[in-house]
This record gives C-alpha cells, sequence and structure tokens, in this order.
C-alpha cells in the first residue's frame, strides 16, 4: 500500500487531498493542530493515521513522521493567510507567525521526509506553492513572501533529491474553494473560485506518478481569475 503525508490536513485543500487519496486506497498520515478534525477522518477510514501536531514544532513533528514510519509521497501543505494590509502595518508578531508556519513548516516536513526517502527506495515530496509564488495580491507581503521561498525550496529538492530517487514538484492551487478563499471572497465580491476537488486531483496525479517522472511546476486555478492578463 503507497502511503503519503499530508500537513494542514484537517481543513480545505489537505482535508479534500486526504480524502481523494483514503479513497484510492493510500495509507494517509494526517498532520494538523486539531485532533478532533483528524478524528473524524480515521473513525470512517482504517487506512487513516491521525497524527496531531503543529507544524511550527519540530519535536513534535519529527514524532508524528516516526509514527508513521515508510513514507512515499508527502504533501507540503499546512498555511495561512495572514493580515492583509501594506508592510508598514504589519506586527512583527504576525509577520514571524507567518514565516513560522508557511515556510520554517515547509522546510520541517521537506527534512523529515527527504531523510526517510533517502534511506534507499526514494520518493516525492510535493510542495503546495500558490498563484502568489509568481503574482501576488495587494496586500499580501507575508503570505506572497513564504510562497516565493516555497519555489526556490521546491527547486534545491530537485536538485538534492536526484541522487537519491527523490523527485519533488510544486503545485500552484488559485482560488480553490476552502474557509481561507471564502473570507478573501467575502472581501471581493465576484471573486471566481473553483471547487477543491480540483486542486485534490491534480495532486493525486502527481503522486501517481512514476519516480521516472514528475510534474515539477502544476498551476490548477479557477478560470475566471485574473491572473493572466494586465489591468
Amino acid at each position: 500500500m503507497k502511503s503519503i503525508i499530508i500537513t494542514g490536513a484537517s481543513s480545505g485543500i489537505g482535508r479534500a487531498t486526504a480524502e481523494v487519496f483514503l479513497k484510492e486506497g493510500w495509507r494517509v498520515g494526517l498532520i494538523a493542530r486539531r485532533a478532533e478534525l483528524l478524528e473524524e477522518l480515521t473513525a470512517i477510514h482504517d487506512n487513516a493515521v491521525a497524527l496531531p501536531a503543529d507544524v511550527t514544532d519540530a519535536v513534535a513533528l519529527e514524532a508524528a513522521f516516526e509514527t508513521f514510519g515508510r513514507v512515499d509521497v508527502l504533501f507540503n501543505n499546512a498555511g495561512m493567510f495572514g493580515p492583509s494590509a501594506p508592510i508598514d502595518e504589519i506586527a512583527i508578531a504576525d509577520w514571524e507567525q507567518v514565516m513560522m508556519v508557511n515556510l520554517h513548516g515547509m522546510f520541517l516536513a521537506a527534512r523529515l521526509a527527504f531523510a526517510s526517502m533517502r534511506q534507499g527506495l526514494g520518493g516525492r515530496i510535493i510542495n503546495n506553492g500558490s498563484i502568489s509564488a509568481h503574482t501576488p495580491r495587494e496586500g499580501s507581503v507575508c503570505y506572497t513572501t513564504t510562497k516565493h521561498a516555497i519555489t526556490g525550496l521546491t527547486k534545491s529538492l530537485s536538485l538534492d533529491g536526484r541522487p537519491f530517487d527523490i523527485a519533488c514538484g510544486q503545485i500552484d492551487i488559485g482560488n480553490a474553494e476552502s474557509d481561507m478563499v471564502s473570507a478573501l471572497k467575502e472581501q471581493n465580491a465576484g471573486m471566481a473560485t473553483m471547487d477543491v476537488a480540483h486542486a485534490a486531483a491534480s495532486v493525486l496525479h502527481m503522486a501517481q506518478l512514476p519516480l521516472s517522472a514528475n510534474v515539477q511546476f502544476m498551476t490548477v486555478m479557477a478560470t475566471k481569475m485574473p491572473y493572466i492578463g494586465r489591468g
């Protein structure tokens, strides 16, 4: 049975992706802070493993990976938007929180997955980037900075993983329906969105490839969002 660890698995894209992989018969490790939401999945899926942990806590995250055991794929997904404001209105504490979750947390999870995968069998790391890894929204300096950094992480892992049969790709998702996107939608009337299931199906496609093939970067987004073109 193939195995995957998904961070940020309690809601949104992470939850939708976990449900898709569980239906496909994968053993799925569910990492998130809210244990009760993870247990909703373990109650109905024998192949789901709840691994409650904060991705910014290196000790707790290492314990989660050790509990799960061999991992074929990591979906490095946990993240947050943070405040929406010009840089001089951003509190230092808010900046640090977004850095810790979106960048430090992804580094920690990738580090643990890489260490497991290099033991001879290889594996795949899929980083959740964002449209903001390429084109930002106004007032998104915290989120956008981290997502640009994730692109660098993806490229570095791709190079460093080659000798160990570790593939690394990035999925950049635009306006998939989730709690985070719903909050943005309230502020932007008429914002184009898509069903989160399409994002989850795209992660499954990337994960199912043989290690001899890799989707280096994939963009999946609501067709009518203003990403392509000029204002």
